[in-house]
């Protein structure tokens, strides 16, 4: 199994006695200053406040040979609010990442610091980062994270969904069709749902998810960290309605509930004929009140089954 070389904050100080014989100090206003060791950094960077970097970060922008990144205006803007200048920095992303891979490994062999940074949060989180990590770790280059803000787990957090477990979806496809497939795909797993979504197509995103996902929990997170910031969380059906009219502006992150398991604790025959006969003679709302009080279920869970009967029927 082929292992990194962590590339180290400090080139001076004490040394332990592990294999790559480097030692990783504490985060120290003394040791920020240190000078940094040749290497590959991949650096977090704000998704939104640019006071949301970490001290780290700071010292390895201001000492870096090169700097990578995805649009050089982004990040030129974010070096001249920290007053980090004379840099120079270098697009790297996915229309020019095979060009500009070799060269980056021939800056790492003649020992420069090079900083690889997004436009926003943590580098590798779909872009083509990851395939310069595996050269280096297959050429033996060091190199390491300093992390930091994360759109994804920020809006995880934000949620208020359970977060001892989710699934990271990236981007779905763009088409309904698609969407749904990728959706049905991932229908049964037992985790939170977190995806990026851009603001033009959340309706619709919206619209399928509730199809396919029915009735779950879900939020949708906009503009992370910045002054418009915004956190709506209301069922998948209520929000797909609530979004099929409104003008969406600024980034999103979509963050959906895990299924609800309560039915599976009781006869899944037995659930459907109560709720037949309740709904024969009540409106759903009265149904579901009616069978949660019988059966002790959760509501939610029970809610679900009835909308699927009034669809099928």
């Amino acid at each position: 199994m082929a292992k990194h070389k962590n590339a180290d904050l400090e080139t001076s100080g004490p040394q332990d006695n592990q294999e790559n014989n480097q030692f990783v100090p504490e985060s120290t206003p003394s040791t920020l200053a240190s000078k940094v060791a040749a290497g590959l950094y991949i650096v977090a960077t704000p998704i939104g406040n640019a006071q949301d970097i970490t001290l780290r970060a700071l010292s390895l922008l201001k000492q870096a040979d090169t700097i990578l990144c995805e649009d050089t205006r982004v990040t030129a803007k974010l070096l001249m609010i920290h007053g980090i200048s004379k840099k120079k920095c270098h697009a790297y992303h996915e229309h020019n990442a095979e060009k500009m891979r070799p060269k980056v490994l021939d800056k790492l062999n003649s020992g420069e610091v090079v900083v690889l940074v997004s436009d926003a949060g943590t580098p590798l989180i779909n872009d083509p980062g990851y395939k310069l990590v595996r050269e280096c770790n297959e050429l033996g280059l060091p190199y390491t994270t300093a992390p930091g803000a994360s759109s994804v787990i920020t809006a995880m957090v934000l949620s208020g969904l359970p977060s001892d477990r989710f699934l990271y979806l990236g981007f779905l496809p763009n088409k309904t069709v698609a969407r749904k497939k990728a959706l049905e795909e991932v229908k049964s797993v037992r985790a939170t749902l977190i995806t990026l979504e851009s603001p033009r197509r959340v309706a619709a995103c919206l619209k399928d998810m509730a199809d396919v996902l029915g009735n779950r929990e879900a939020a949708v997170t906009r503009e992370l960290t910045k002054r418009y910031e915004e956190v709506r969380r209301a069922p998948l059906p209520e929000l797909a309605e609530l979004y099929q009219n409104e003008v969406v502006r600024g980034e999103v992150v979509l963050v959906v509930g895990p299924p609800d398991e309560s039915v599976n604790e009781t006869s899944a025959e037995d659930l459907d004929s109560l709720l037949e006969n309740a709904l024969a003679r009540l409106s759903v709302r009265d149904a579901v009140a009616e069978v949660v009080d019988a059966t002790g279920l959760k509501k939610r869970a029970v809610y679900n089954r009835a909308l699927e009967l009034t669809k099928e029927s």
